[in-house]
């Protein structure tokens, strides 16, 4: 079997479903031979495992361990999903305190461990936040940690899709940015219908509000369809994120980056980007008054997270963001 790279990828929280559907996906898509599972749930651990040899990959080195120091230990790239998962009726931002704890201890783990990792894709919810608290204490580059940002825009694609009557992938321009949360944004100026511009394919806005309000509901009616946060797609679209850090094809769906521009200081957020070989490279986005005025409300909020992780303790004072990493 043709491997990407035959450098360490470490998944964190690999006894969950998104963590073994994550390990799975990269074997299948030989991103590494070298594939270290991580996870505290040390039964669980060892039937992933288990699973993972019974696939009987040609050439995989899959190894487990319980240990963050051997899971860290010349880690090339990271991916976490090893945070409590949302149960129905949660929000993603009702996971704040413990997930951003989580995501504390993991930045520590960074960088006593595996200083020079060259990629992390941080998944766990609210990952707006937890990918800012992994940020902050692994003293990495902001082009060196992207947060799961995608499912929103592939779920909004999806539900213009079934409202066409078109294959999903007939849908393009399909985006949301900002927070990875309710607060979400959808911007839909530049979608296109099987070539045709949204505008001149005559849908009412009721019924666009309805695909708006199923986009931003997406993962909350999954828990109630399946009884279980989702765990197919995270786990494939994170999988395409690290494989893209890993010279693969780039990933060119939203991805959550640190941003600190003109017009939006000190938070991570969607945004339009590009992962590739250098890392995770964004653009501003463009749209229509509305939807800029969505991302500005989705950004205010996002401020009002991170201020309370501060006032939590989790993270230092933007003023000091700097001492906690230099590459800030």
């Amino acid at each position: 079997m043709k491997f990407l790279t035959n450098e360490k990828l470490t998944i964190v929280g690999a006894a969950g479903m998104i963590g073994s559907n994550m390990a799975q996906t990269a074997m299948m898509l030989g991103l590494t031979p070298n594939i270290c599972l991580y996870d505290v749930y040390e039964p669980g651990l060892k039937g992933v495992v288990a699973e993972m040899n019974h696939c009987a990959f040609e050439g995989a080195n899959i190894t487990y361990t319980t240990d963050p120091a051997v899971a860290f230990k010349d880690a090339k790239y990271i991916i976490s999903s090893g945070g409590a998962p949302r149960k129905e009726g949660m929000t993603r931002e009702d996971l704040l305190k413990g997930n951003c704890q989580i995501a504390e201890d993991f930045g520590k783990n960074v960088k006593t461990y595996c200083p020079d990792v060259k990629h992390v894709v941080v998944i766990f919810n609210p990952a707006d936040l937890t990918g800012l608290v992994v940020l902050l204490h692994s003293g990495l580059k902001p082009e060196q940690v992207t947060t799961l940002a995608a499912l929103d825009s592939t779920r909004l694609q999806t539900a213009l899709a079934e409202a066409f009557g078109v294959q999903q992938c007939k849908v393009t321009g399909a985006k949301t940015y900002g927070g990875h949360g309710e607060a979400m944004a959808v911007f839909a100026s530049h979608v296109k219908i099987d070539g045709k511009p949204l505008a001149e394919m005559g849908l009412s806005a009721e019924k666009f509000a309805e695909i708006k309000h199923n986009t931003i509901q997406g993962g909350s009616n999954i828990i109630k369809l399946r009884g279980r946060s989702s765990f197919q797609s995270p786990a494939y679209n994170a999988v395409k994120m690290i494989e893209a850090a890993m010279g693969g094809e780039p990933f060119t769906w939203p991805a959550g980056t640190y941003v600190n521009n003109e017009k939006f200081q000190n938070v991570m957020m969607a945004m339009p980007t590009v992962i590739d070989a250098t890392g995770v490279h964004y653009t501003n986005p463009e749209g229509t008054t509305e939807e800029l005025a969505d991302l500005q409300a989705s950004y205010e909020h996002l401020c009002k997270m991170r201020d309370e992780i501060i006032t939590l303790g989790i993270i230092p004072a933007v003023a000091d963001w700097k001492k906690a990493n230099p590459n800030l």
